[in-house]
């Protein structure tokens, strides 16, 4: 039996997780389990996950098979867009310095702040009256 041949990568952002899967192909992409456009709604979304791929010139060599979970859809494009990145490192080493120029090895450390006691949010209080 053949081995199927494929790349993986690994990419996060805020609380969404992707796991993305380079297989030689067409270009095709599916999201857990939908089409690319079925899954990624807004233009932003799309280019987001797709800009790796653009940077690399790689758009049509690959099929891109990805599961994300958790975070919003925003983050989760944002989290294909590092998977994608690290699975073209794993493919060819050589990419690395053209991705990392780009900004693309490099998670984004922003996360939600948390919310603090005796306040509304994080950084709203609660409205104060002085009479």
């Amino acid at each position: 039996m053949a081995d199927l041949v494929q790349y993986y990568g690994t990419g996060r952002r805020k609380s969404a997780i992707a796991r993305v899967f380079l297989r030689p192909g067409t270009g095709e992409w599916k999201v857990n389990g939908k089409g690319f456009e079925e899954y990624f709604v807004t233009e932003q979304q799309r280019a987001s996950a797709k800009k790796t791929l653009a940077v690399a010139e790689m758009s049509t060599t690959f099929d891109v098979v990805t599961t994300v979970c958790g975070g919003g859809v925003a983050a989760q494009a944002d989290a294909v867009k590092m998977g994608l990145a690290r699975a073209l490192v794993v493919f060819n080493p050589e990419l690395r310095k053209a991705l990392k120029a780009e900004g693309l090895m490099t998670r984004d450390p922003r996360q939600k702040e948390r919310k603090k006691y005796g306040q509304k949010g994080a950084r709203a209080r609660f409205q104060f009256s002085k009479r």
